[in-house]
């Protein structure tokens, strides 16, 4: 029937693309990189170190999510064929909805898989590291950094990423002035990185009694988390280092001793902060890392040829350098000022719903580097 040999032409269409994808996901190579890594486990010192265990592990976990996801599509493809020729053969249109939804899901996860294989830079298969500051509008941006924080907190949550708070300050009334989340999974700093500058909230404020609508702007600031392999020279004479009392709720331990950290990189200007390890130790360990992190970030992003010549400059954080908008009132609207794409779903967007504006923002890059 026309309608069917329609859809069967469609999905087909995409064979040449989903034998393209496999090449570019290095399929074999990463089956064979997994057996590697699990003859590692094997050995008999393989938990002599439990950290470097728990990253063999990990690693595993996420080289076999890219071949689980490869395998269910290719199943996908064959299986929507399948149904297309059964129903062709039984002349059954009542089946007609239940094809055509197939074959968009296949579409749709065909082009979210081609995505991953935009992630080639350097870092992107890193974790990430988000450093949230309020700017313009007091209480109101204060408030509007806790709702980000939730925001990519959920964002993570939904793609089974590990979310650590690593430090943060409280608002004077309410909400953070700052915060620093750890986001742990393959291509976490990739994804992300999309999401770096500043954020406009326009809706009624909640700490105004006129109900008067606000403008309010918050900074995120991605970094990728460097590891231990990767070596940056940071000489001690170049470090302040602060201790002091880790604030907010967290028990005995964290009210009663200075165990957080401050790091200011004096050359630069840098501040990086962590206070939500269990000892001082690993604070300052957590602070040196995300201070390597900043370092490198900067020295790739600006083109610079060494660490020495970072200079600290800051963007203000207020009206006319903003990358994207959310606005709750009088109407809702999230857009994206880099991309133009834009959702009307407000509350979606701010439980994690982010995969629109990333993926946008993947796709304007690539053809920017064109």
């Amino acid at each position: 029937m026309l309608e069917f040999e329609e859809q069967r032409l469609k999905i087909r269409g995409f064979a040449d693309e989903l034998a393209d994808l496999k090449e570019a996901l290095s399929y074999d190579g990463v089956k064979e990189k997994i057996g590697e890594l699990e003859a590692v486990t094997a050995k008999e010192d393989f938990w002599g170190d439990l950290e470097n265990s728990q990253k063999v592990l990990q690693q595993i976990s996420q080289l076999k999510n890219i071949v689980a996801n490869y395998d269910r599509l290719s199943s996908s493809f064959e299986d929507t064929l399948t149904l297309i020729d059964m129903a062709d053969e039984e002349g059954d249109l009542s089946l007609l909805d239940e094809v055509k939804a197939a074959v968009n899901e296949f579409c749709e996860d065909l082009a979210n898989q081609r995505l991953q294989t935009l992630l080639s830079g350097e870092y992107d298969a890193n974790n990430a590291i988000l450093t949230f500051h309020s700017g313009a509008g007091g209480t109101e941006a204060q408030d509007w950094v806790q709702m980000l924080v939730r925001m990519y907190t959920h964002w993570a949550e939904s793609k089974k990423f590990k979310v650590k708070l690593v430090d943060f300050l409280d608002g004077e009334e309410a909400g953070l002035k700052s915060a620093v989340l750890l986001i742990e999974g393959l291509n976490c700093y990739g994804y992300l990185k999309s999401e770096s500058g500043v954020h406009r909230l326009v809706r009624v404020s909640p700490f105004d009694s006129s109900g008067r609508r606000h403008t309010s702007f918050a900074s995120v600031e991605v970094m990728p988390e460097i590891t231990d392999d990767v070596q940056v020279e940071i000489r001690e004479e170049d470090l302040k280092v602060d201790t002091y009392r880790s604030s907010g709720a967290g028990g005995q331990h964290v009210n009663k001793t200075e165990s957080a950290i401050r790091i200011t990189h004096i050359p630069t200007g840098i501040v990086v902060a962590c206070q939500n390890e269990r000892s001082q130790h690993q604070n300052r360990e957590m602070a040196m890392k995300m201070l390597k992190s900043k370092l490198i970030e900067i020295k790739e992003r600006d083109h610079l040829d060494k660490i020495e010549d970072i200079k600290g400059v800051q963007k203000e954080i207020a009206w006319g350098s903003q990358i994207r908008s959310y606005v709750f009132m009088p109407y809702t609207l999230v857009k994206d000022n880099r991309t133009g794409f834009e959702s009307g779903n407000v509350g979606a967007v701010m439980d994690g719903d982010l995969d629109g504006f990333i993926n946008a923002y993947l796709k304007h890059s690539a053809n920017a580097d064109k």
